[in-house]
C-alpha cells in the first residue's frame, strides 16, 4: 500500500516506530516540569491521528473537526459532573457520543464534495459552538462547565496537581489510538481509503463501496476526536467553549501539515513541534509569538510539501544516495 509520503507500507512494526514511545517515558522522568504541557501535547496527538484518518487517508478536507472533539469533551464532562466521575466510563461516554454525531452528519455531508463538504464541517461546527454556548444548564456556557471530579484510573491511580498521573493515563490511551490507527491503515480497509483518495472514479468503477467506506472511517475518526475531548476535559477537569471553536480546527490542520499528512508519525511530530515551539515563543515573544510560528509553516510549505517527516526523509535519501 502506498502512502501519501510516496513510499511503500509494510504492516510490521519496524524498530525504529518505538522511538517515540521510548522518549516519551524519558521526557516524564527527565522533564517532571513539563509533564502538564506533555499531557496536553498527547491528548492532541490523539486529535491529530483522529483528522489524519480522513485527511491523509481518505482525502476528506474539513475545517470542523473541533465539532467532535467538543462533543466529545462536553459529553464527558457532563457525565463527570451529572453522573459519575469513574474515568474509563467517561472516556467511552465521550467517544461514542462524538462517533454518534460524526455517523449523523458524515451520512449528510459525504454526499458532498470540494467546497461544499468543506463549508457544511464548517457549518456543523457553528451548530454544536451555538448549542454548547446557549445550553448553559448543562455545559455553563461562556463560563464553561467545571467543578466536577475525576475518580482514580481503576479506583486506584488518583489524579494529582503535579499531571503525572495524567500524563501516563494519556500515554495509554494515545498508544491504544495508535495501534487502532495502524492496524485500520495497514488493513485491506486502510487501502482502500487510499485508493479512494487518490482515484474516487476508479474505485467506483471497480465496484468498491466508496460512500460506506467514507462514512465508516469519518465515525471512527469522530469517535477517535472524541475519545481526545474526553480525555482533555478529565485531566484539566474543566471543558469551555474553546474546545468547539474554529481556531482549535485550524491549529490542528497546521500541526499536522506541519508533521506530514498521511504519514501517522506526522500526527506525532506536528503536535509537539507546533506545542513546543508555541510555548517557547509565547514565553519569549508573547505579542510575536504567532509570527513564528506562521514563519515555521511557511518555511515548511514551501521547502518541504511532506512536512517535517519530508524533509528527514530527503536527508535520509541523500545520505543513502552519496558513495560509501
Amino acid at each position: 500500500m502506498t502512502h501519501a509520503g510516496g513510499y511503500v507500507a509494510d504492516s510490521r512494526i519496524r524498530a525504529i516506530e518505538w522511538l517515540p514511545w521510548v522518549l516519551a517515558v524519558i521526557c516524564f522522568f527527565a522533564a517532571p516540569t513539563y509533564v502538564p504541557l506533555g499531557s496536553y501535547v498527547l491528548t492532541m496527538i490523539i486529535f491529530a491521528l483522529s483528522l489524519d484518518l480522513i485527511l491523509g487517508y481518505g482525502g476528506i478536507i474539513t475545517l470542523g473537526h473541533s465539532a467532535y472533539f467538543g462533543a466529545g469533551a462536553y459529553a464527558a464532562g457532563i457525565f463527570a459532573a451529572r453522573v459519575t466521575g469513574e474515568p474509563l466510563l467517561g472516556l467511552l461516554v465521550g467517544t461514542l457520543a462524538a462517533g454518534l454525531l460524526g455517523l449523523i452528519t458524515g451520512l449528510i455531508i459525504l454526499r458532498t464534495r470540494g467546497l461544499a463538504l468543506l463549508m457544511l464541517t464548517l457549518a456543523i461546527t457553528s451548530l454544536c459552538l451555538e448549542v454548547a454556548n446557549k445550553a448553559t444548564d448543562w455545559t455553563g456556557g461562556a463560563d464553561g462547565l467545571g467543578g466536577f471530579t475525576v475518580q482514580p484510573i481503576l479506583g486506584l491511580f488518583k489524579f494529582d496537581f503535579l499531571g503525572k498521573t495524567a500524563y501516563l493515563y494519556c500515554l495509554v490511551v494515545l498508544f491504544l489510538c495508535w495501534w487502532l490507527v495502524r492496524r485500520l491503515v495497514y488493513s485491506p480497509f486502510g487501502a482502500s481509503l487510499t485508493g479512494v483518495r487518490e482515484n474516487n472514479v476508479r474505485m467506483h468503477a471497480v465496484g468498491a463501496p466508496v460512500y460506506q467506506r467514507l462514512v465508516i472511517s469519518y465515525t471512527i475518526s469522530a469517535a477517535m476526536a472524541g475519545l481526545g475531548g474526553a480525555l482533555l476535559t478529565q485531566t484539566t477537569q474543566f471543558v469551555g467553549l474553546k474546545v468547539l471553536g474554529f481556531e482549535l480546527s485550524g491549529e490542528l490542520m497546521v500541526m499536522l501539515i506541519l508533521g506530514g499528512v498521511g504519514r501517522i508519525y506526522g500526527a506525532f511530530v506536528g503536535p509537539l513541534a507546533y506545542l513546543v515551539a508555541q510555548d517557547y515563543l509565547a514565553k519569549q515573544f508573547p505579542e510575536y509569538w504567532y509570527f513564528g510560528i506562521g514563519a515555521m509553516l511557511v518555511l515548511v510549505v514551501m521547502f518541504a510539501r511532506g512536512g517535517i517527516l519530508g524533509i528527514i526523509d530527503a536527508l535520509i535519501a541523500r545520505v543513502r544516495s552519496r558513495p560509501s
